[in-house]
């Protein structure tokens, strides 16, 4: 059994709040720079560059890349032979995010009650995701959530006699209706099979994935380059002026679901989908 301090947990996610609103992953940056490449006419061209100009004077300057710093969602991998010391797991996990978020100035969007709408000034609570895997460490992963995105996700349950031609062009349309709303170009989390709960936290997990990574299983992995180069036909591109770049990338993660159904999810990110992990 090892012992962990709570206070390494919230000096932790009071790091990651910080450093994942200031500096995009190394792959997704790589991505953009790409697909600005591909851009030919003028006004994409010239978005896709001002993109790219954002993230490095984010880098530059120390501030974050985007003025929406989200709300905190963090994925916390907890060793089973590990026990926490020192006061309360979530409580840690939410101190640290008040912590980032005051001490990195970052902007504070949490409010209280859904329909009262009093900010809470440090933008907790954050939402927590907790499992229970092997091992004797900690892995914890701060995904800063923006809404612009966010307001554009979708679920829908469809009926077992669904194919995956329904379920991409589902996707394809979430993405069409989202238009330039999300600030694209987008990245696409999808999570099919599960329950209705389920399927909403396997596609909010998909946009923590590398976007050069494929899924493992080939059948999905085809699914998701035929549903990004659908979703690039549509021609909303870089920020809804058109364009060749409507989305970066596409992650789909599935799993087991009931015989009678077929959840499936769509959860948007914008073109600064941020996460940050680390290991304690």
């Amino acid at each position: 059994m090892r012992e962990v301090d709570v206070k390494l947990v919230e000096q932790a996610v009071r790091d990651l709040c910080i450093s994942a609103n200031k500096i995009l992953p190394a792959d997704l940056e790589n991505r953009i720079s790409a697909c600005a490449a591909c851009e030919t006419a003028e006004l994409p061209c010239s978005i896709m560059q001002s993109l790219q100009e954002n993230i490095l004077a984010a880098k530059e300057l120390d501030i974050p890349v985007c003025q929406d710093t989200g709300m905190a969602v963090v994925f916390a991998e907890i060793g089973q032979d590990v026990h926490f010391i020192g006061g309360g797991f979530e409580d840690a996990v939410n101190r640290g995010v008040s912590r980032g978020y005051t001490e990195g100035y970052l902007r504070c969007s949490v409010v209280a009650d859904p329909l009262r709408r009093v900010n809470t000034g440090d933008n907790t609570p954050a939402v927590i995701h907790t499992r229970i895997v092997d091992g004797e460490n900690v892995k914890i992963t701060v995904a800063p959530k923006g809404f612009g995105s966010e307001n554009m996700s979708c679920l829908k349950m469809f009926t077992p006699a669904a194919t995956a031609d329904d379920i991409i062009d589902y996707v394809v349309s979430v993405a069409e209706t989202a238009g330039s709303n999300p600030c694209p170009p987008m990245v696409l989390g999808v999570g099919i099979g599960g329950t209705f709960e389920q399927c909403a936290l396997l596609a909010k997990t998909a946009l923590c994935r590398n976007v050069s990574e494929k899924n493992a299983d080939e059948f999905y992995a085809s699914m998701e380059e035929k549903i990004l180069e659908k979703v690039n036909m549509l021609d909303i591109g870089p920020q809804g002026f058109g364009g060749k770049t409507t989305a970066l990338a596409v992650a789909i993660e599935a799993r087991p679901t009931h015989i009678a159904g077929l959840p499936v999810a769509v959860n948007v990110g914008c073109h600064v989908t941020r996460h940050k992990s680390t290991v304690i």
